[in-house]
């Protein structure tokens, strides 16, 4: 076994990683960007590294200064998470050539399967069906609309180098494929270093199933079963499960040797996924070979729950040369898992990424459930990364009571001082489709408007946590824990309720008693407001204004930053006519394009802002007379 690994990583996956290797008595050692510095991955780590500036390409995806960490701290070897250089052959063989171990396939694998156009062909040979689509050799936009027309619209374009749905677009005409086409290969070059675009027929609200398969040097490869994956955003996955209700157990079968005859024939070795799009359910559903990920995915816990086994130790197990664990005939799936991942962003807009820093964040404890997290209370959430703060598995016996353990989970998850998608994810949860399994890859698009409209908190949690603001405003600040002290109740909220009675429990939490009902809040000061978490809402009360969702940022005569960001392209100039809807500017966050539209019909009065510069949020970009 190895004495020392270099986590080519951050956040989350990087802290998942790093505490399976002390378990195994392996020394971690963390590299962290100027963005990350004191970030919680590097306070659990034997040695932190830094390896340059908070933008991505100066740290996180150099693979000289990754490297230049690994020598210089005598790592054995290098586990690189998911993300940035994790599916990169060029850095797998730069390892092998610095003699340092790289956890995960072998580059020549990594090279067949990385390519989405290498991993159609492989699927193809070993017999898996695959979704009609092409790759043309020129990748002019005139090629492509041309392989488009022979496919058939809607098609789905995609980088042919990438994953995680960065640069992803659905085209359903001829007329969009230009504009679409601009913004995948900018996306793709900034996320791979690789702009080649593959286009496929769009499959109609299938089911996204991926298969976990780990494989040793020593010729076995077995699947760990399904996870649905069909809840997604921007073709980003958002809610995991575990097993896949539509999957009978012949369906099953099927799936899991297709994924193992891939593994094989790209001569795989280490965790991957190899993912697949299904058509209706039963024995008789169709499944379609989608691709193949070289490396641990976002959503590996639910398959450690289920199957019960430790993903992570089985990959520093086989990139020591180590035979797998267990074989197929001793894994087996018992109960149910889901995950939810809680994002930075605002459902309300977009799913707009936020920023900021976290003046409140506690995790619950309970039976059942699994907190896999890269952020502490206090942490700041940059624009530079994946908005991603903390992923929330529940297990049950039965799907439901996995449904159920998640929701009481997320009730009890206080996270205040950034918007994010916790209601949302508290509604996906309650909402009678997903209760019966009833998914598919459009259904958070399909539901998105009955979604939104519920993220508003109700009308008793506003008035708790106004009860709870006026209390905050007459504490000391820290709180002292060592005793409570008891608030004066505030007004009558109505002729019906009772006068709320706040009462501080010390570190940011309260009492609240209203009549005969107890409830337990959490409340914050960040900057002019109070931030207040209740009964599973997140209200903000700012100068007497409660806001559930997210307040406007734009007003007549100005449009603003969401956030921070860099300026990506500006497309109008001071006197030029505009539409209401059209993108005045686009803007670059957290890997992914940020198009600021005008509000309104109106002529260009100024423009604020300069191509390839940072702007905060708030500052003006564009001003409309």
């Amino acid at each position: 076994m190895f004495w020392r690994v270099l986590v080519a990583n951050r956040g989350e996956i990087a802290v998942r990683v790093m505490r399976a290797c002390r378990e195994l008595a392996i020394e971690p050692i963390a590299i962290y960007s100027d963005a990350d510095e004191g970030a919680l991955h590097t306070s659990l780590a034997a040695r932190a590294v830094r390896v340059g500036g908070a933008a991505p390409a100066e740290s996180y995806l150099s693979i000289d200064a990754v490297l230049a960490a690994a020598r210089d701290t005598k790592a054995d070897a290098v586990h690189p998470g998911y993300g940035f250089l994790s599916e990169n052959a060029a850095f797998a063989a730069a390892c092998a050539g610095a003699g340092i171990v790289f956890i995960g396939p072998s580059p020549k694998a990594m090279t067949l399967v990385g390519s989405k156009i290498n991993a159609r062909s492989l699927a193809e040979g070993a017999g898996v069906p695959v979704i009609p689509g092409e790759t043309p050799g020129d990748q002019g936009d005139a090629a492509l609309l041309a392989a488009a027309g022979r496919i058939g619209f809607p098609v789905l374009m995609k980088p042919s180098a990438g994953g995680g749905g960065i640069g992803m677009k659905v085209v359903a005409a001829a007329g969009d494929l230009p504009g679409a086409a601009a913004q995948a290969r900018r996306e793709a070059q900034a996320a791979f270093g690789d702009p080649t675009l593959y286009l496929e027929r769009l499959v109609q609200s299938p089911r996204h199933v991926e298969f976990q398969i780990v494989a040793d040097h020593h010729g076995n490869v077995v699947h760990v079963f399904e996870r649905e994956c069909s809840l997604q955003r921007r073709h980003q996955k958002v809610v995991e499960e575990s097993p896949s209700v539509a999957l009978t157990p012949a369906l099953r079968a099927r799936m899991g040797e297709s994924a193992v005859r891939v593994a094989k024939a790209a001569g795989y070795t280490g965790a991957g996924t190899v993912e697949f799009l299904v058509e209706g359910s039963g024995d008789d559903a169709r499944f379609y070979f989608l691709e193949v990920n070289a490396r641990l995915q976002v959503e590996h816990p639910i398959t450690e729950v289920v199957a019960g086994v430790d993903l992570v130790h089985a990959q520093l197990r086989v990139a020591a040369g180590e035979p797998l664990p267990w074989t197929q005939e001793q894994l087996a799936q018992r109960g149910h898992a889901i995950e939810v991942r809680l994002y930075a962003e605002d459902p309300g807009r977009g799913y707009l990424p936020q920023a900021g820093r976290l003046a409140l964040y506690r995790e619950p404890s309970m039976p059942g459930v699994r907190i896999d997290a890269g952020v502490t209370e206090g942490s700041d959430v940059t624009v530079h990364y994946d908005p991603l703060l903390a992923k929330l598995i529940a297990w049950g016996e039965t799907r439901d009571v996995a449904r159920r353990r998640a929701l009481a989970a997320l009730n009890a998850f206080p996270i205040l001082g950034v918007r994010t998608n916790h209601s949302l994810l508290r509604r996906v949860l309650e909402h009678p489709r997903f209760a019966r399994g009833d998914l598919d890859t459009d259904f958070l698009e399909r539901e998105h408007d009955a979604l939104t409209e519920q993220l508003a908190p109700d009308a008793p949690a506003v008035s708790i946590a106004r009860a709870v603001a006026r209390g905050v405003g007459r504490l000391p600040e820290p709180l002292d824990p060592s005793g409570p002290a008891t608030l004066d109740p505030w007004d009558r909220v109505a002729p019906f309720m009772a006068e709320p009675a706040v009462t501080a429990l010390g570190s940011g939490r309260y009492r609240v008693d209203v009549g005969s009902e107890r409830h337990l809040a959490y409340g914050v000061r960040h900057g002019q407001a109070v931030w207040v978490f209740v009964d599973g809402w997140v209200v903000v009360v700012d100068s007497g204004r409660d806001s559930g969702t997210s307040a406007a940022i734009e007003d007549d005569a100005a449009l603003s930053a969401p956030m921070p960001a860099r300026v990506l392209a500006i497309m109008v100039e001071p006197g030029q006519r505009v539409a209401k809807g059209d993108v005045l500017v686009t803007l670059e966050a957290m890997k992914m394009e940020l198009p600021v539209r005008a509000p309104r019909d109106g002529t260009v009065a100024a423009v604020s802002c300069q191509t390839g510069r940072m702007v905060n949020a708030g500052d003006h970009l564009v001003e409309l007379e």
